[in-house]
């Protein structure tokens, strides 16, 4: 028989699609770099599903690529064309939340805002939180780990995580599902599987710690004359307003651009640099800390948002969906020391300038974490693509010791480029990790390493 047939004998016919039956989606990420559809699509329900699909692709020698919900921007998902793409999405549902433990015990392929309503059903709040929250999944979440506008305060989505379930290349499944914060039994084997984009094994379903509902959030928009200042309301804000949920900062570029499309005006006159600030604290300690840094000059201007509505307002000129629309649109997610970045966007902007000079090139991102965003935008010449505005953006982050993926993983998009952030010794040790759990090198080929 071959591998297809074993598959729908094994799986049943409708968990496996050829052809026009996949439809297009199966052909790329977010990025929209994906050029082919994979050799098969495979729909599994359960992890036992999944190890057997894995041990029969893995015997017979044949590639497979984990998709979730397909929000990625790195090429991470994208098939070659020969792989059978295996796809989550019926692995999905919450199967506990356990209150005592302040725990949620959830399926791969669940949509990441499913599993923030149950916790808000329960009382509690799952702190991990994307844009793309309603498509993308727990397992893409994992696989990527994740970042998010809430770093700066509960930390990566490996930081939500406390067991694993994973299945390894030749159908081993590794259930890992610990539920208590204290457990230093040996390695941390869910570590090995979060951030690998699927690569060492395919996750299928996790425990999730949960937090305390953060209560009222505050939102504020300040007005900023440097990225001196920017830093410096970092701190105070830290300081003065104690567990922040948010630090949001846009250049004066990506501001304007988004707020003149979406017709948007807070304050009378144009800033270099715009902040979001979320908090947890009372409106009157709120007020005094605006008025405090306004006297120290950190700050020219302030608005608190008085309503819901208001503060999507500010959050929709962050999340810049206006500035899709421009052409040859690329993301860069990196990250480098805080006290660095003011720097490297102002190099990394004159370098793009230029080599391209009416290009659009603009900077936003969480800085609180140390991660920025740039977007660029450019008509190549004859001869340049992509990878000519890569070479700009990775080699000027290459002198400040930066990395090239601060949330976004690596995928193939940024595979050339890895070197720059990481040592030969560190890639050694990772090709040695994929060689003993991947030895037939089956799992995501010639994604990360």
């Amino acid at each position: 028989m071959s591998l297809l047939a074993d598959l729908r004998a094994a799986l049943g016919d409708g968990a496996v699609l050829e052809g026009e039956a996949m439809g297009q989606r199966p052909g790329s990420d977010m990025s929209l770099t994906g050029t082919s559809l994979p050799r098969a699509l495979i729909r599994p329900r359960s992890t036992d599903e999944v190890a057997t699909a894995l041990n029969l692709c893995n015997t017979a020698g044949v590639p497979v690529i984990a998709q979730g919900g397909m929000t990625g921007l790195a090429g991470g998902a994208n098939p070659g064309g020969s792989e059978i793409a295996i796809s989550l999405e019926r692995l999905r549902g919450i199967e506990e939340v356990d209150v005592a433990s302040a725990t949620m015990v959830v399926k791969a392929g669940t949509p990441l805002e499913e599993c923030q309503r149950a916790a808000a059903e329960a009382g509690l709040f799952l702190a991990l939180d994307l844009g793309s929250r309603g498509s993308c999944t727990i397992g893409g979440n994992l696989s990527t780990n994740a970042g998010g506008i809430r770093v700066i305060r509960y930390g990566m989505a490996r930081e939500q995580v406390l067991g694993l379930e994973a299945v390894l290349a030749d159908g081993t499944i590794i259930s890992s599902m610990n539920r208590m914060l204290k457990n230093n039994a040996g390695y941390d084997l869910k570590q090995l599987f979060i951030g690998s984009e699927g690569t060492l094994g395919l996750i299928t379903r996790a425990v999730l710690r949960l937090h305390p509902p953060t209560g009222e959030i505050t939102t504020m928009l300040c007005a900023v004359q440097s990225y001196e200042q920017v830093v410096a309301l970092l701190r105070a804000a830290q300081s003065s307003l104690g567990g922040i949920v948010a630090f949001e900062a846009m250049w004066r570029d990506y501001f304007s651009f988004n707020a003149n499309a979406l017709k948007l005006r807070f304050f009378e006159a144009d800033h270099p640099f715009w902040v979001i600030v979320e908090s947890t604290m009372a409106a009157g300690a709120i007020e005094t800390f605006l008025a405090q840094v306004l006297e120290d000059g950190l700050i020219t201007d302030a608005l608190i948002a008085r309503s819901h509505a208001q503060s999507r307002e500010m959050w929709s000129v962050r999340d810049g969906h206006p500035i899709e629309a421009l052409p040859n649109l690329l993301n860069f997610d990196v990250s480098l020391p805080i006290g660095k970045i003011g720097d490297y966007a102002e190099v990394c902007t004159v370098a793009l300038k230029q080599r391209w000079p009416d290009a659009h090139v603009s900077f936003y991102g969480h800085v609180g974490d140390s991660n920025v965003h740039i977007c660029v935008s450019t008509l190549y010449a004859p001869g340049e693509d992509m990878h000519s505005v890569d070479d700009i953006v990775y080699g000027v982050l290459g002198r400040y010791h930066g990395s090239i993926s601060a949330e976004h993983g690596i995928g193939t998009l940024k595979r050339p480029y890895l070197h720059l952030s990481r040592s030969a010794a560190e890639l050694a040790l990772m090709r040695s990790l994929k060689q003993a759990l991947d030895p037939k090198g089956i799992l995501n080929p010639g994604k990360v390493i």
